[in-house]
């Protein structure tokens, strides 16, 4: 990949998650396009997000594909792999190629194979000694990420993390905890609207959510909003391209 397209790709994510850090900023929305801008800039085809709620446990709140999502949900429900590890310890783990018979995770290793990826990255998302989360970062190929490819990723991960805890500079920690609930409750929205949209618009998960999310942008609708009134009925979900949005907030 050329420098300066992956440099223009950083910086416009950078000025993203900077542009998001306003009131009542949409985190699975920045966490999405985090997913997103990993894919578009280093060497990996699919890129996730995982948050630690308040209880501790790892839920996941973003991904660049329903196959990664797919997969992530997998591992915390298999209770090994990567993401929990990376979490876990606060080291990254980097460059781990997927192998039959791999006793490390035996069960996640084997659902990756079937799911077609064959090697995994996942990076600690961490400030001053916290850990809230996980970035994940799966190949289809074998193969390392460079050491210009492991800073881009952490780089971003990092922002993504103080974007996350710094919101205020006043936040409590039961704020920080209640707006992560927040985010894994709007994820819980998310994927019935998704699954309206998939249904009435004859497209899979990946397709609507890009219709969800692009209908957002154009009509100034938090993502987590629209996905609320597609899920609850207050807009139709038989054609995206007939919805008639709410009055944009102010």
């Amino acid at each position: 990949m050329d420098f300066m397209p992956r440099e223009a790709s950083i910086i416009r994510t950078l000025v993203e998650l900077a542009d998001n850090l306003v009131e009542e900023y949409d985190v699975v929305e920045v966490l999405c396009n985090l997913s997103d801008r990993c894919v578009e800039t280093l060497n990996v085809d699919s890129a996730g997000v995982m948050l630690a709620s308040a209880s501790g446990d790892l839920q996941v709140v973003a991904s660049s594909s329903d196959a990664m999502r797919s997969l992530e949900l997998f591992e915390i429900q298999a209770n090994e792999g990567p993401c929990l590890d990376a979490f876990r310890s606060g080291e990254p783990i980097l460059n781990h190629e997927l192998l039959q018979n791999d006793l490390r995770w035996p069960r996640f290793t084997k659902r990756a194979l079937d799911d077609g990826f064959h090697s995994v990255h996942a990076l600690p998302m961490r400030l001053r000694g916290r850990t809230i989360g996980a970035l994940n970062l799966f190949r289809i190929s074998q193969g390392s990420l460079t050491a210009n490819d492991v800073l881009a990723a952490q780089g971003l991960a990092d922002v993504a993390t103080i974007a996350i805890i710094q919101h205020r500079a006043s936040l409590e920690a039961y704020e920080l905890n209640d707006q992560l609930n927040q985010a894994l409750n709007s994820r819980i929205i998310i994927e019935q609207a998704k699954g309206k949209i998939a249904e009435s618009a004859k497209v899979d998960l990946d397709q609507a959510f890009v219709l969800l999310r692009n209908h957002a942008r154009n009509h100034n609708l938090g993502l987590t909003d629209l996905c609320r009134y597609v899920a609850n009925g207050t807009i139709s979900s038989v054609s995206i391209d007939q919805f008639t949005p709410p009055t944009p907030r102010r």
